[in-house]
């Protein structure tokens, strides 16, 4: 795979993620702003907030994209020209769109500003391709319904200048192109307009009506069946094979998820992609942070399960700490979960892989002596053998 023609796009809900993402091997990361983005509750940076990371990216030779993806009602129109001109003068490098009206806004209102279809468009053919690339589009994010040979017949079919993106890794929704309504009406909080409370991952079991209380499982789990929670993407196995479909830009998703998940699955896939590191070893980190039963999607055709979705997430290291400083034989961290003395801490780092060490000597902020990390944020110094640097992290695991 050519890393010269290939974007790493990665997500990020917060500064420390956006840091992280950029540190990791991120080419790009795209994030939500204060307006019409897919996730309202959380994850949404002010204008302040975009121009710092912009200006971060930037500095660091990597772009930033905003996303005004949810669908717009009308009341929310006379606000988006000034919106448009706002992300573009904070120096976004892109505004990813689903809404024919929200494009239509941002081709008047901030002309300079590139446009990317978002999956919720569902662009899922040529035709709604070029009729994109027409209204002024730069890129389209592909629906994620699609396969590889689709795909290339998109590619072989659009301007060479029109850019192809697509989801390689995170999670999937059960609906078409995440055009869901049962968030909405089991809780009123509507998955189109970024207020998804993920309801397809709850437990279900079936009811007969003329037997009301009598709950039939789906499976043969005892305590239900998650029937309708899907398997995450993971793609590592098959970059290449995306790469010469047409796919320029490799998206993983996730900006509700943590600066850790950001950093190791990023770390994953730029290795990946700059062939820098043996794909076993590369699986092995894409199964330490939490995810649900890996599957290829529909890249292949009808989606391949090797394994069954129980719906339960599941990681093989836990996460324990970010990497403060490193003076004289000692690395001073910020806990993230607990740990103990004589725990082996896993080095998750972009500089190196497979470096490990024994946690001991440990000492609190006033320089006591400790023999554990209770406490979420609490400064520990400890022992470590090699240098390591700000804003590595520390696991350890526990399968």
């Amino acid at each position: 795979m050519s890393t010269t023609t290939t974007e790493l796009l990665s997500p990020a809900g917060d500064f420390e993620t956006v840091r992280a993402a950029c540190r990791f091997g991120a080419d790009a990361v795209y994030l939500g702003g204060p307006a019409l983005q897919m996730r309202a509750q959380k994850a949404a940076f002010t204008m302040d907030g975009i121009q710092e990371a912009a200006a971060y990216l930037h500095a660091h030779g990597k772009k930033l994209y905003v996303t005004v993806n949810s669908f717009a009602k009308n009341e929310e129109f006379p606000a988006l020209p000034a919106y448009a001109k706002a992300l573009w003068e904070a120096g976004a490098d892109a505004a990813i769109i689903s809404d024919l009206g929200v494009l239509s806004v941002f081709r008047e209102a901030a002309p300079g500003l590139p446009i990317h279809i978002s999956t919720q468009a569902n662009c899922q053919n040529y035709r709604a391709a070029q009729a994109y690339a027409a209204l002024g589009a730069s890129r389209i994010v592909l629906a994620r319904e699609l396969t590889l040979p689709e795909i290339a017949e998109i590619r072989a079919n659009t301007p060479p200048e029109l850019e192809l993106e697509a989801f390689v890794h995170g999670a999937m929704c059960m609906a078409y192109s995440g055009r869901c309504f049962l968030s909405a009406y089991l809780t009123g909080r509507s998955a189109n307009r970024g207020e998804c409370v993920q309801s397809c991952r709850w437990r279900y079991h079936l009811v007969e009506e003329t037997r009301p209380g009598s709950y039939l499982p789906v499976e043969e789990e005892a305590d239900g069946a998650a029937i309708l929670s899907s398997h995450d993407l993971n793609c590592l196995s098959f970059l290449d094979a995306i790469r010469e479909a047409g796919v320029m830009s490799l998206k993983i998703e996730g900006r509700m998820k943590t600066p850790y998940y950001v950093a190791t699955v990023t770390n994953a896939y730029r290795r990946a992609i700059d062939h820098s590191a043996p794909e076993s070893v590369l699986q092995e980190e894409l199964l330490a942070v939490s995810h649900r039963p890996y599957a290829s999607g529909f890249y292949f055709g009808d989606l391949k399960h090797p394994e069954p979705n129980d719906g339960v997430y599941r990681q093989s290291c836990r996460f324990a700490a970010v990497v403060k400083s490193y003076e004289n034989g000692r690395v001073t961290v910020e806990q993230r979960n607990r740990f103990v003395q004589g725990d082996r801490m896993e080095v998750v780092s972009p500089d190196s892989m497979g470096l490990s060490f024994l946690a001991e000597n440990l000492t609190d902020s006033w320089g006591n002596p400790v023999t554990a990390a209770p406490h979420a944020q609490e400064r520990i110094t400890m022992d470590c053998p090699f240098a390591l640097s700000e804003g590595d992290f520390l696991r350890v695991r526990t399968l």
